[in-house]
């Protein structure tokens, strides 16, 4: 997984856990499920990375 790529996951994850408190803050469930959504591409992002990673190696 290039840097690059680490980066623009762990943004994209950072600004899914910001929706998702800020749903909550303002009790926004559209916002929080958004938020959550945001974190999970981002999460299955890092996980197809990682796999191609490990087929490099």
């Amino acid at each position: 997984m290039s840097m690059q790529d680490k980066i623009k996951n762990a943004a994209e994850q950072a600004t899914g856990k910001i929706k998702e408190s800020a749903g909550k803050a303002t009790s926004d469930e559209e916002k929080e499920k958004e938020g959550r959504k945001d974190q999970g591409k981002a999460s299955l992002k890092q996980a197809a990375e990682k796999a191609k990673d490990a087929f490099k190696s």
